[in-house]
């Protein structure tokens, strides 16, 4: 289409923690299991500012489906003041809090992808809760806290279709590479579940099918 934004450009320039071949492995996952299961919905836990949401929703669109982006946008841990990963351009003066909406919106208006993501401004374990759609793929990229990771799993796992994709982000075996939880709490428990057979891997990012 004649004037479309570049998506992938928009990606690339926003605020956020996935390399260009992890993002273009979780797109080429996400076209894929939209092959198998065209028509279901696709979610994502933990959009930050919406770098990672952008290479979803272009791989939504394609396939003609949506992807709902669940975040509080206050930050995970590892994101606030006094932590490694704390940029203060997010926080909100007036609150005193980080706030990653403003920028998320932008991401998503500026791909052209409004259509094709929903936003979901909440907490992970609250809105798994009350969710009942299956879905074709799910990525993880929450809060990496022991907690909050043990929490995804178990909230968000179960609503994977079969024949649907689970791609996990900071997955790293040698804890050299980097933090645990994913991969103790998300990763590891998916394998040994039975449930799940891992398909694929691109630096961090995992991608697991559910085949029971």
């Amino acid at each position: 289409m004649s004037g479309a934004p570049d998506w992938r450009a928009v990606a690339l320039a926003t605020k956020g923690f996935m390399p260009a071949d992890e993002g273009d492995a979780l797109h080429a996952a996400a076209l894929d299991a939209g092959v198998r299961l065209p028509g279901a919905p696709w979610l994502e836990v933990g959009s930050y500012c919406g770098r990672s949401t952008v290479w979803l929703g272009a791989a939504a669109r394609e396939r003609g489906t949506v992807v709902f982006a669940v975040d509080h946008h206050r930050g995970s841990e590892e994101n606030q003041a006094g932590w490694e990963h704390h940029d203060p351009e997010v926080v909100d003066l007036r609150v005193g809090r980080m706030d990653t909406l403003p920028f998320f919106r932008a991401a998503v208006h500026d791909a052209g992808l409004e259509d094709h993501v929903v936003g979901v401004i909440g907490r992970s374990p609250v809105v798994a809760a009350h969710w009942a759609t299956p879905l074709a793929f799910v990525f993880i990229d929450g809060g990496h806290g022991e907690e909050p990771a043990r929490a995804d799993y178990a909230g968000w796992t179960p609503h994977v279709a079969i024949g649907g994709s689970l791609a996990i982000h900071d997955v790293f075996p040698d804890p050299n590479d980097g933090g645990r939880p994913p991969y103790e709490q998300i990763f590891v428990p998916a394998l040994e579940s039975g449930r799940f057979r891992l398909e694929s891997a691109t630096g961090s990012l995992r991608v697991l099918r559910r085949v029971d």
